[in-house]
């Protein structure tokens, strides 16, 4: 089942397939896509209709979950397959958030455990979930097989390579410096990186939901069964 529509539409689709999980521990949401797809601003925006609809959210992004950068870089500053496989520190992540929400787990949880942009540790308080709490998780890479038995529902956001680098070029220049190393970054590094990503985890024929995201304010969406 597909459709496109206004993007009130996506986030009512989205949170009805939300509220249809039935599980005894929070639900999990992955909300996963490429570099500048849009997951962080659809995740957000979700989490306040969920919240006027009376469900406890909890949003936490896998930018809480980096590796210090000598390991993150260590294959060098422009390899994908230091992107891909040495940014995150994927058994943190279960260990203190998605493991403790799930079937086996005493839903206190830790949102984050490194602050990527000062490379260093951060501890923040552990927090009891509700039962029938919802985690809003984006980031890239969150299909991987690593991660793929602990998600109750999975959304990818995608956008064209193109689009993905037009957005960058807004977003990141102050971080990178020039319009000529955001462009290096991204075609040397971070789209290489997603597609050693498709080519390992297939994530668009895993996830539930797909999210065409190009056009953010009229998107289209596939429903895949299962």
């Amino acid at each position: 089942m597909g459709g496109a529509g206004a993007r009130g539409e996506v986030l009512d689709l989205l949170a009805a397939a939300i509220e249809s999980v039935r599980s005894a521990h929070p639900v999990r949401i992955a909300v996963d896509g490429p570099d500048a797809a849009g997951k962080t601003t659809l995740a957000d925006e979700l989490a306040v209709v969920l919240r006027a609809r009376g469900r406890e959210v909890i949003r936490a992004s896998i930018d809480s979950f980096h590796r210090p950068r000598v390991q993150r870089y260590r294959r060098g500053q422009y390899s994908p397959e230091g992107c891909y496989h040495d940014t995150f520190d994927y058994q943190a992540l279960r260990r203190v958030l998605l493991d403790p929400l799930g079937p086996d787990g005493d839903r206190r949880y830790q949102p984050a455990v490194f602050d990527h942009r000062t490379d260093n540790a951060v501890c923040a308080p552990a927090t009891t979930a509700s039962a029938d709490a919802v985690l809003l998780f984006d980031g890239v890479f969150l299909l991987r097989p690593e991660l793929a038995d602990v998600w109750d529902l999975r959304v990818f956001v995608t956008v064209t390579a193109e689009e993905t680098l037009r957005r960058a070029l807004g977003r990141d220049l102050a971080l990178l410096g020039s319009a000529a190393e955001v462009r290096r970054r991204y075609r040397e590094r971070y789209l290489p990186a997603q597609q050693l990503y498709t080519a390992e985890a297939r994530p668009d024929e895993h996830a539930d939901i797909v999210v065409h995201n190009d056009w953010p304010q009229h998107p289209s969406w596939e429903v895949r069964p299962r």
